[in-house]
């Protein structure tokens, strides 16, 4: 059991370490170099190592606002801060400090296409440290602490912090332009990271009305592979007593159930809903209530 649970461990700091490479380059290879800023600690490093006339590396910035950051926090916030959190900003600290000399220039030449590629390769980054319980820290950490004294929602914390660190990129790189790279980056990576953390998990839920249910409700528990629900209901019209099925599958198998109930009963009534989680036997489990 020690054994697996370490293998589990050892794993998740391995992806941490994945995300934050792949952090890392989306900001050195892509951003850096065109002093594009785009939020975050990342951010804000850039904006320092082109004001100190490019003396303080990005990798070394970002570990000394992110240090600040956590030592205000847990003196504000207490022991909030895991130790996969820590380990993913040392790691991306230390591997911006590696890349940022053999990255010399940017990969793209044009900043709109280095935008879009950053914004895309930083989302996968960080939801692959955020899959395991890592995160970048940076704007993440000042939410937690503002959130505590102000009744705000983290998110929205986090989008403001953000904007204010794009609008001091104007301190580098004193231009329009400039600042609307660094809000179509904000959105991208946004976008990249909930599609890749919650659009997979992503399922439909299905109400199915026919007189048929019985062979709608056998087909497809058989052929899908997921049960299904039978719930008594009167249709307010009509009046007449009316059998519903409730079924909920993964959004890529109600297709299937259409068409399985559609071929059933041609008359079939049907309504689809998207749900963004499903927690249980054949779904997601619920990792944080023990």
């Amino acid at each position: 059991m020690q054994k697996k649970h370490f293998k589990k461990e050892a794993k998740a700091y391995l992806l941490i370490t994945l995300g934050m490479l792949i952090y890392s380059i989306a900001a050195l290879g892509f951003l850096v170099p065109h002093k594009i800023v785009g939020g975050g600690a990342t951010g804000l490093s850039t904006i320092l190592y082109y004001l100190s006339g490019e003396t303080i590396p990005v990798g070394i910035g970002y570990g000394l606002i992110n240090i600040l950051l956590v030592g205000i926090a847990l003196k504000i916030l207490g022991p909030k801060f895991g130790a996969k959190t820590v380990f993913a900003i040392l790691v991306g600290s230390v591997l911006m400090s590696i890349l940022q000399p053999l990255i010399p220039e940017a990969f793209v030449s044009d900043k709109f296409m280095s935008t879009i590629i950053a914004g895309i390769f930083a989302g996968l980054g960080i939801s692959i440290a955020l899959s395991v319980g890592g995160s970048t820290g940076g704007t993440d950490i000042i939410a937690m602490i503002v959130t505590k004294y102000r009744n705000i929602s983290a998110g929205r914390m986090l989008m403001y912090c953000d904007c204010i660190v794009i609008l001091c990129s104007l301190l580098i790189n004193f231009n329009i332009e400039g600042l609307m790279y660094g809000f179509v980056m904000m959105g991208v990576v946004a976008f990249t990271v909930d599609f890749i953390l919650t659009g997979r998990k992503q399922s439909a839920q299905l109400f199915i009305f026919s007189e048929q249910y019985e062979l709608v409700a056998d087909r497809v528990s058989k052929e899908i592979g997921h049960g299904v629900t039978v719930v008594d209901c009167i249709g307010w019209y009509s009046g007449q007593a009316k059998k519903m099925l409730f079924v909920v599958v993964p959004k890529n198998q109600a297709i299937d159930v259409l068409r399985i109930a559609k071929h059933v009963d041609p008359n079939v009534f049907m309504t689809m809903n998207t749900v963004m989680g499903v927690f249980g036997q054949g779904f997601e489990e619920v990792q944080t209530i023990k």
